[in-house]
C-alpha cells in the first residue's frame, strides 16, 4: 500500500502559489501587453524584436510578481 501523500500548510506567505500565479498571469497579461505596445514601435530585425520583448516583458513580470506577492501576504495576514 502506498504511503499517504503529506500535506503542507505554510505559515505566512505561500511562495509556491505566488510563483505559479505570477507565471500564469505573466503569460496571460504579458503577451497581449507586449503585442499591443509593439504595434506602435518600429522593430525591423529579430534582435530588435527580442530586445523589445525582454524589456517590456521584464517590467510586466516584476509588476505582476510584486502585486501577487503583496496580495498573498495580505491574504495570509487576514487568515
Amino acid at each position: 500500500m502506498p504511503e499517504p501523500v503529506e500535506r503542507h500548510d505554510p505559515e505566512g506567505t505561500d511562495y509556491g502559489w505566488v510563483m505559479q500565479v505570477t507565471f500564469v498571469l505573466t503569460i496571460v497579461v504579458g503577451a497581449p501587453v507586449v503585442a499591443l505596445l509593439s504595434t506602435g514601435t518600429t522593430l525591423p530585425t529579430w534582435g530588435d524584436r527580442l530586445e523589445f520583448t525582454i524589456r517590456v516583458g521584464s517590467v510586466v513580470w516584476i509588476a505582476i510578481g510584486l502585486t501577487t506577492f503583496l496580495y498573498a501576504r495580505r491574504r495570509a495576514a487576514d487568515d
